[in-house]
C-alpha cells in the first residue's frame, strides 16, 4: 500500500491502535463546489433494501469531512486528487479508523464522464488503499440516481448544481445522458437558474412599470378628447 505523493496525509494512522478492528465503508460525493467523505460501518443489509427505512437517522455514520472542489476539469487532475485524499483521510482520521480498515470505497464525482476518467481515479485509488478493498468511481449524477431508488439503477436523475446534468438508466442496464460538460460549454446549474430568475423579475417589473404608464396616458388623453 503506497502513500501516494502526501505521506504526512497519512501520518495519523501511526497513532491508531490497528488492534481495535472495525471494518468500515466510505461514501465520497465530489463536485465542482464541494466534496463530502462520509464513513460507515459495514452493515449485512436485509434486501431487498425498499422494504427498510435507511434515513439519515438510521444510518449509523461514523465521521463526515468536507472539503472544496474534486472536478478534474475545474481544477486539474492533481488538485481534484489532493482534495479527495483530504477528505478520505479526515474522515478516516474522525472516526479513528485507519486504510485496512476499509472495506469498500464508491466516488460519485463529477467530471467522470468517460471510461478513461473512471479508469485514472481506479488506479490512484489502487496505489492508497489495500488491494482487498472493492473502488467503484461513478459519475455524482449515478450517485445521486441509486441514492433515491435505493441502489437500483433504473430511472432518472436531473441535478442542477453548480453545472447540470440529466442521467439516466434503463431497467436492462443502458444508459443515456444529457449536459454534464460544465457552465463553460453552457450546462449551467443553479447559479444561473437564480441569475435568470432576478432577470426575469427585473423584466416583468419593468414591462408592468411601463404598462401602467401607458394606461394613466390613455385614460388622460381620453378624459381631455371627451372634454373637448
Amino acid at each position: 500500500m503506497s502513500n501516494y505523493k502526501n505521506g504526512e496525509i497519512w501520518g495519523f494512522e501511526r497513532e491508531i491502535d490497528t488492534r481495535r478492528k472495525c471494518e468500515v465503508i466510505l461514501g465520497v460525493d465530489g463536485g465542482a463546489t464541494s466534496t463530502v467523505c462520509v464513513c460507515m460501518p459495514l452493515l449485512l443489509l436485509p434486501s431487498p433494501l425498499s422494504n427498510h427505512d435507511l434515513s439519515d437517522e438510521t444510518l449509523p455514520v461514523l465521521s463526515r469531512a468536507i472539503s472544496g472542489c474534486s472536478n478534474h476539469n475545474s481544477v486539474g487532475e492533481a488538485a481534484a486528487r489532493d482534495t479527495l485524499e483530504q477528505v478520505i483521510a479526515e474522515s478516516l482520521l474522525k472516526s479513528g479508523s485507519t486504510r485496512g480498515d476499509v472495506q469498500a470505497i464508491c466516488l460519485g464525482v463529477s467530471g467522470v464522464n468517460q471510461p478513461k476518467d473512471q479508469e485514472r481515479i481506479l488506479n490512484w485509488l489502487r496505489h492508497i488503499f489495500p488491494s482487498f478493498v472493492k473502488l467503484y468511481v461513478y459519475n455524482d449524477a449515478v450517485a445521486a440516481l441509486a441514492s433515491g431508488t435505493m441502489g437500483k439503477l433504473h430511472g432518472c436523475v436531473l441535478i442542477s448544481g453548480t453545472g447540470s446534468i440529466s442521467y439516466g438508466f434503463t431497467e436492462d442496464g443502458q444508459e443515456v445522458r444529457a449536459g454534464g460538460g460544465g457552465p463553460v460549454l453552457g450546462d449551467w446549474g443553479r447559479n444561473k437558474i437564480r441569475f435568470l430568475s432576478l432577470q426575469w423579475v427585473g423584466d416583468a417589473h419593468f414591462i408592468c412599470f411601463h404598462l401602467q404608464w401607458l394606461w394613466n396616458c390613455s385614460s388622460s388623453f381620453n378624459c381631455y378628447t371627451k372634454g373637448t
